[in-house]
């Protein structure tokens, strides 16, 4: 993925938070160059890996296999004497056409909330015992807003504006935008979240983050690539 489209990806959904009344928390805003000067007291940021994430799975196709997020605040798993929070919250930010891979989680539970725009579309198949491959057969049971019902493997389930579904541990599920009705944000609401350890991709050769070609200056550092503190 190239740098100039990780920029125009961050712009895109900074503009996005501000005209939903979204407002990030300071470390979202910080240069390259600022960065580069702060010290321990922003730790938290370094080793929770909060802050920019855009992903294209290693596809290199970001318009149709790929979205923006933001993690607003996490624990550590790994450092949790540190760190104890035990929950996680994100913005996610997609356009029409782009995919977010079949995959499902070993530990983090989540909710997942459809703050505005258009509708979103979340597929969802068990997996299976054993193997962890996607259950391509069974029926899957969906609980959106309090509201449990059972669904047949590979339903997409509709979120409208306000609209969400919880995601528990083990349900493989994708998510797109439903054609013609706009880009959404998301929100997300979680256990605490570790992203290098806790994605089971049906793709197996799917990347959690993006290979950057430099072809111009980072506009905004993500969330693995702060500098050690000073």
């Amino acid at each position: 993925m190239k740098r100039s489209q990780v920029n125009k990806a961050i712009k895109e959904m900074e503009a996005v938070c501000k005209k939903y009344s979204c407002y990030l928390p300071p470390f979202c805003n910080f240069t390259p160059e600022e960065w580069a000067e702060k010290g321990h007291e922003y730790d938290e940021v370094r080793e929770c890996m909060l802050g920019w994430d855009i992903i294209d799975f290693g596809y290199g196709d970001f318009d149709k296999k790929g979205f923006s997020l933001i993690t607003i605040r996490n624990g550590n798993r790994t450092m949790e004497e540190k760190y104890p929070k035990a929950y996680a919250e994100k913005l996610l930010y997609l356009k029409e056409g782009q995919y977010s891979l079949n995959h499902f989680h070993w530990f983090k539970t989540e909710d997942i909330i459809n703050r505005g725009g258009g509708n979103i579309l979340i597929r969802v198949y068990n997996s299976l015992k054993g193997s962890e491959d996607v259950d391509y057969e069974s029926d899957v049971t969906v609980y959106t807003d309090g509201h449990s019902y059972t669904v047949p493997a590979g339903t997409q389930i509709r979120l409208t504006p306000g609209e969400s579904i919880y995601v528990y541990r083990g349900l493989y599920h994708d998510f797109e935008v439903e054609p013609g009705t706009g880009p959404v944000l998301l929100g997300e609401v979680s256990q605490c979240n570790d992203d290098k350890n806790d994605n089971r991709f049906a793709e197996q050769n799917a990347l959690r983050y993006s290979v950057i070609e430099e072809d111009e200056p980072p506009y905004r550092l993500l969330c693995n690539e702060y500098p050690e503190a000073k």
